[in-house]
Parts: structure tokens; C-alpha cells; sequence
């Protein structure tokens, strides 16, 4: 047995999630009456993961802002651009293919109990308020902003605070590391669990009716994954980004796909940036920044299926609400929940940029709900996998400057 454990441990984290995800597989279409015994194990992994977040953020953020030294470099102001950009270009080409492939909906039923935001000014003041939200609720409740806002005060007020309490908040953010590196360890258990619910409670059957909006929904993140993002990396290290970009979507991609929470995703994108060699004290602020802002999958989604709205009503567009449809999915990207179908509620925001009824939007947040089950998870994984992107792109454009080499292993 020991035999077994070791060889078992000695293959890649990938490796493992994939077997997982085969076993999975197999049991729902063999076994499914067996949810209730196995589904707890994905519960239980992105429970756990959730659960270690927003503390490990917390103390890695304050651990970093407080540590700095003055005159230490970061890469911050380009890794926001970055995370700008991306979300912007995403934007833009959702909106070109939604108008080279343009997509009809079968409206029926609304949406019930659900709220979506009245405009951007609305959007932009929720974020607002989750900055000053209260620092135990903004951790409760996995408010990553509000979470990175109280870090990044204490991080600056604890900065001339003696060296033995630094060292103290710096260990505890390295025990609360080793935490989630135990937990990414039982990571082919939880997507097992995660891939039997998917498809012994959802099935696929569902997904046939929508599946053209799902072939434009999944074209478009595909196209800006090995595409769009390349070539913007490329223009920073002026290298084959390939190896850069296929690395982050195996290791960070990869189980976005499954948790489709890029807040969960967090302790795995840390894990990737280090041992992609990065700073500490940025991607330890970045990476849970990205979670917030970087939303380039929440932007195809509310340009997509805003314009699906727009082609099924017969509504003319002109390229100036174009360019203004990809600003205002900017924008409402940003201001996305980094949970589960976060992206859906803000697809009434960008249907009123059309004069469409705001229970016709609801209508089609439903479709957005019954195609979540891939859109939702190639979302997460786009979004997810860019920020470690992001984030080492710029890094490795000062390596660049510098005259150092930059390898991906």
C-alpha cells in the first residue's frame, strides 16, 4: 500500500486531477444513485479552499505591504494595465463574434429572486462600499476587496513595527501556505467529486438546445486564451509565450474549471507563482486583485449573451454602441463577484444599453444559468489562469530589461 501511496505521489499534480476526473467520469455514468456519498468530496475541496482564502489573503497581503522595503520595486501599475487591457480586448472580440456569428434565443420564463444592478454607477458604488466593509464581515463573507483594502492598511501601519512582529505576521501567512498546499494535495478527490455532481444531476441534455451560443461563448475565451493573451504577452517579453501561457491554463486553468470560483482559486494561482520564481510581495497583492478586476470571461459572457438579446429582439446596433457595449462589459466585469455565475446578473446592466425590458434580461440571465455549467467553468478558468499570466508577464518584461533569462519549466 505504502508502495502504491508513493508512486501515486509521485506523479504530477495535472496527472492526478485528470485521473480524478476520469474516475468521476465513470462513476456518474455507472454509479450515479452513489451523489450523496461521492459529491462530498467536491464540497468538502472547494469548501476547504474557500474556507483558507480569505485569511491566507489577509496575512499575505499584510505580511507583503508590510515587509516592503523602501524603494523595493513592484510591478503593480503594469500588472493593472494588464489586467485592463485583457478584460477590454476580451470585450471587444466577444462583440466582433457575436456580430460575425450572431446568435437567437428562445425567451420564455423569468428569473425569480434575483436582483441585478440598476447601472455602472451602481456597480461602481457596491465596490466602493465592499472597500470600507467591516474587516470580520469582509472576511466572513469572502469579500476579496474589502479584504484587500484592510490588508493593505495594516500592511502600511504595521510597517514600522518591529522586526519580530513582521517575522510573527510572515510565518503565519507560510503556515497558512502549507494549509493550502495540503489541501490542493487532495484536489483529484474534489474534482471527482465536482465532475460525478456536474453531470449525474445536470446531465448534458440540457446543454443541446443552447449548444451554438455555447460554440460562440467557448469560441471567444478559447480565441482570447491562445490568441489574444499570447500575443499580448509576446509584446512584453518579446518570446515564445506559449510555454508561459499553456502552463498557467494546466496548472491554474485547470482547476479553475471545476471549483469555477476564481476566489477559491487564489492559494492555486500563489502556488503557480511561486514556482514560476515570482516576487512575493506582488503576487501576493495581484493575484487576489485579479480575482476582483481581471474578468476577461466575465466580459465575453455579458457582451455575448447581451447581444444574443439584442439579435433575437431584431434591435440594430451601430459600431459606436459596440465600442460602448465592450466599455460598459468592462467595466461590469470588473465589478463581478469572483463566485459561481458572478458574471449572469450584470447581462440586465448591458441589455439596457439597448432599451431591452429588464424582464427580458432576466429571461436571458436564465439561459446564461442553463449553459452555466460549461460557460460558467471555461469562465473561471480564463479568468483564473490570466492572472498568474498577467502577473508573471510583467515581471518577466523587467527580467527582460534587465538582461536575465526567462524560462518556463
Amino acid at each position: 500500500m505504502r508502495e502504491w501511496i508513493n508512486k501515486w505521489n509521485r506523479l504530477s499534480l495535472v496527472k492526478r486531477i485528470i485521473i480524478g476526473l476520469i474516475v468521476g467520469i465513470i462513476l456518474a455514468v455507472t454509479v450515479p444513485d452513489l451523489a450523496s456519498p461521492i459529491t462530498i468530496f467536491g464540497a468538502l475541496f472547494v469548501g476547504a479552499l474557500k474556507a483558507v482564502a480569505p485569511i491566507l489573503v489577509f496575512f499575505l497581503v499584510m505580511a507583503s505591504i508590510s515587509g516592503h522595503k523602501r524603494g523595493q520595486r513592484t510591478n503593480m501599475r503594469s500588472i493593472i494595465l494588464l489586467y485592463l487591457i485583457g478584460t477590454f480586448l476580451a470585450a471587444v472580440v466577444a462583440v466582433v463574434a457575436s456580430f460575425t456569428f450572431p446568435v437567437q434565443l428562445v425567451l420564455g420564463g423569468g428569473v425569480e429572486n434575483m436582483t441585478p444592478p440598476g447601472g455602472v454607477d451602481e456597480v461602481l458604488r457596491t465596490l466602493l462600499f465592499n472597500i470600507v466593509d467591516n474587516p470580520v464581515r469582509a472576511l466572513f463573507n469572502a469579500n476579496y476587496i474589502g479584504i484587500l483594502a484592510w490588508a493593505i492598511l495594516a500592511g502600511l501601519a504595521l510597517k514600522n513595527a518591529s522586526d519580530s512582529t513582521k517575522v510573527g505576521i510572515s510565518n503565519i501567512s507560510d503556515a497558512l501556505s502549507q494549509i493550502v498546499r495540503w489541501v490542493i494535495g487532495f484536489a483529484p478527490l474534489g474534482i471527482m467529486g465536482l465532475v460525478f455532481e456536474a453531470i449525474a444531476t445536470n446531465g448534458l441534455e440540457s446543454l443541446v438546445r443552447y449548444g451554438y451560443l455555447l460554440v460562440v461563448l467557448v469560441g471567444c475565451m478559447v480565441f482570447v486564451a491562445i490568441v489574444v493573451n499570447p500575443i499580448i504577452t509576446f509584446i512584453c517579453i518579446r518570446q515564445n509565450p506559449y510555454p508561459l501561457v499553456l502552463k498557467c491554463l494546466k496548472d491554474s486553468g485547470i482547476t479553475a474549471f471545476f471549483t469555477r470560483s476564481s476566489a477559491a482559486n487564489i492559494p492555486v494561482n500563489m502556488t503557480l507563482c511561486d514556482k514560476l520564481g515570482l516576487d512575493k510581495d506582488t503576487y501576493s497583492v495581484s493575484i487576489p486583485l485579479g480575482a476582483t478586476i481581471n474578468m476577461a470571461g466575465a466580459a465575453i459572457t455579458i457582451s455575448v449573451l447581451t447581444l444574443a438579446a439584442v439579435h433575437t429582439l431584431g434591435i440594430q446596433v451601430d459600431i459606436g454602441m459596440a465600442l460602448l457595449l465592450s466599455l460598459v462589459s468592462t467595466v461590469s466585469a470588473c465589478g463581478a463577484s469572483g463566485v459561481a455565475g458572478g458574471s449572469l446578473l450584470l447581462i440586465p446592466l448591458a441589455c439596457s444599453l439597448f432599451g431591452i425590458p429588464n424582464d427580458v434580461a432576466m429571461q436571458v440571465v436564465g439561459v446564461g444559468f442553463v449553459v452555466g455549467v460549461i460557460q460558467d467553468s471555461c469562465e473561471t478558468a480564463l479568468n483564473s489562469s490570466t492572472d498568474v499570466l498577467f502577473t508573471a508577464v510583467s515581471e518577466f518584461a523587467e527580467w527582460r530589461k534587465e538582461g536575465k533569462p526567462i524560462i518556463i519549466k
